[in-house]
């Protein structure tokens, strides 16, 4: 039995978040898929399923221990090997969910006297290794959203009253999951360089998307190989599971060393290794499914009247935060699987509809999505 203070408060809690519209619950798929982060349409291809069932029966269904403890296959370092080139670093480290590696990977960098700066819009698992790296005695600088000016300040007024011995981290999204919209990392580059600071993105969004053959923004923006750390997932555009890290051996070794999500995680099991090599290579070689991924998130966002960006999330503002849920019903009664995203995940007072959309979508699928959103926004 829960004792009875834990109990009031839990239930004080749940009623507010009713009252506010924030109640959570988990719902099942429901028609057309424009909300998940299948942009590739991979997720059920039969091709990564046969390479899950493959690497399953060569080498088991899991993986039994960690990484350290021998939980290792050969298909570990064969994707590790497979991500480094493909991200144009020496080097690369699996993690078990993008969650797990960005909010491990800041601590075991950032310490007592340090410095880490971020963006303000940064994902979750950004904002909990930032304050996990705090609890830890380093200074945390949060800067206004793709603020670069702001950025350089704050680097500067740290490093004025630092200890010499102490380094800086600015961590950043490449493609921001709830807007859609893109850091800039050349000039990201140019700034950590002056301040000798150490640069990490998150390519989650971005991974498989964007880029000459779906490598990334960094890619895309012609910095190719020069950002010192990239953290990616491989359960969204690669349609499988998982997350990574690319750099140089050197901070991979630091990071096998010292990550606590990494040595203190069972490994990502045979199967999902599989499948997670052929969403790879599909991704690399069928070019037309990142091309129209895209160009349907443009289609949509001229329909709306929103500025172009590079990549295939679609926000709708919407303010209020029933109101969003309210929105996000009528459009799965229509059929469209739209959903509500409300505070904590977006700042207050910023509930919106998050559409995507992915290689999956015909042209008519996006055509009726278009006016079931317009007749429902204006209703």
């Amino acid at each position: 039995m829960i004792p009875f203070p834990w109990r009031d408060r839990l239930q004080s809690e749940a009623i507010h978040r009713r009252t506010l519209g924030r109640d959570r619950a988990i719902h099942p798929a429901v028609g057309l898929d424009v909300c998940s982060n299948d942009y590739l349409g991979l997720r059920r291809d039969p091709r990564l399923a046969e390479a899950a069932a493959a690497a399953a029966r060569t080498y088991g269904a899991g993986a039994g221990a960690a990484r350290l403890l021998r939980g290792s296959c050969p298909l570990h370092d064969e994707l590790e090997a497979a991500l480094a080139q493909w991200k144009g670093t020496a080097a690369c480290l699996l993690f078990n969910t993008g969650y797990q590696a960005n909010a491990t990977l800041i601590p075991a960098l950032v310490g007592a006297d340090d410095a880490v700066f971020s963006d303000a819009l940064n994902h979750a698992s950004l904002v909990d290794g930032c304050r996990m790296a705090r609890a830890a005695g380093a200074h945390v600088g949060i800067y206004h959203h793709l603020d670069l000016q702001g950025l350089a300040l704050q680097l500067a007024r740290w490093r004025a009253g630092a200890p010499a011995t102490a380094l800086a981290l600015v961590a950043t999204d490449a493609v921001f999951s709830m807007d859609g919209d893109a850091a800039d990392l050349p000039a990201l580059l140019d700034l950590c360089e002056l301040h000798e600071a150490l640069l990490l993105i998150d390519e989650a969004h971005a991974t498989g998307l964007l880029g000459a053959d779906g490598a990334g923004l960094a890619q895309l923006q012609d910095v190719h190989g020069r950002v010192p750390l990239v953290m990616g997932t491989l359960g969204k555009a690669i349609g499988a599971f998982g997350a990574f890290v690319c750099c140089d051996t050197l901070l991979r070794d630091h990071l096998l060393n010292t990550s606590r999500g990494f040595i203190f995680s069972t490994a990502l099991p045979p199967p999902v290794l599989g499948s997670a090599l052929e969403g790879i290579r599909i991704a690399r070689t069928e070019p037309w499914r990142r091309e129209r991924a895209l160009a349907l998130a443009d289609r949509l966002r001229d329909a709306l009247g929103q500025p172009g960006q590079p990549s295939a999330i679609v926000p709708v503002p919407v303010g209020a935060d029933a109101e969003a849920v309210r929105l996000a019903e009528a459009l799965q009664s229509l059929g469209y699987d739209v959903r509500a995203v409300r505070p904590p995940t977006v700042p207050e007072g910023s509930a919106r509809l998050r559409i995507t959309t992915g290689a999956h979508l015909e042209d008519a699928h996006v055509e009726t999505l278009i006016q079931a959103l317009l007749k429902t926004l204006g209703g």
